[in-house]
């Protein structure tokens, strides 16, 4: 069909003029070959075909993958189906992007990406648990964002003073259910009051209680819990970091 026809002709193209290169000098291992796609299951189709018939680099990246959630849920589909089945060298993501936005946000998409998957570690991510009729108020969902927005914007610094902390786990929940079993999973976790519950916040620290927060300053106090465990457990030199 016209779809195979035209998949065919963008892989030989991409594999004679690497060839090509190739016989006037280019050493393979300085090529890298990435095609031009647009759809998910084209993208999919055209590397898999290229991993299977050479042995050059392979760099991913869906083409006008479109804006917003539409472009990360196509990118992400095709590009995780690809690393999981282990093709691909490099990646890109790419984002129209929203008025007046910076384009790190495909650098940001990217990242999680891979390391969502296990792949690469970059910054903490923090696990929360999503909006129910037991967590009325916003507040732990505001208290993840900047939590989120804290450590990654940290990570600049501790990736060279406290190398590590990128594969630190933090957890933001909302309410009983979930809260206390996510943050004894996570290095720190923080169990925030759902509807109904008392007003009180216990925060747990490598599986164990530590404290209990209450009261206005619980975000200021939660960041400098993170800040201090990162200190104690990756700072260079120390027993635990690296």
């Amino acid at each position: 069909d016209a779809g195979r026809v035209m998949r065919e002709a963008l892989i030989l193209s991409a594999l004679e003029s690497a060839q090509r290169a190739v016989e006037l000098g280019l050493p393979a291992e300085k090529i890298i070959l990435s095609a031009k796609v647009s759809g998910v299951q084209e993208l999919v189709a055209v590397y898999r075909d290229l991993s299977r018939r050479s042995d050059f680099a392979l760099h991913l990246g869906l083409t006008e993958a479109g804006i917003g959630s539409k472009g990360i849920v196509a990118s992400s589909a095709a590009l995780g189906v690809l690393l999981q089945e282990g093709i691909g060298d490099t990646i890109r993501i790419s984002l129209t992007p929203e008025p007046g936005a910076s384009r790190t946000q495909e650098v940001i998409v990217a990242q999680e990406l891979l390391q969502t998957m296990g792949l690469r570690a970059f910054t903490p991510m923090v696990t929360a648990c999503p909006g129910c009729g037991r967590t009325t108020s916003e507040f732990f969902q505001e208290l993840a964002q900047v939590v989120q927005g804290h450590v990654r914007a940290k990570m600049p610094e501790w990736k060279i003073s406290h190398p590590g902390a990128e594969n630190m786990t933090l957890a933001v929940m909302g309410c009983v259910v979930n809260g206390p079993g996510e943050s004894r999973h996570a290095n720190i976790g923080i169990s925030l009051p759902g509807t109904g519950e008392a007003p009180a916040a216990p925060v747990f620290v490598d599986g164990e209680r530590s404290v209990t927060l209450r009261g206005a300053g619980i975000a200021t106090e939660f960041i400098a819990l993170i800040d201090a465990y990162v200190e104690k457990k990756y700072a260079r030199g120390i027993a635990g970091g690296a």
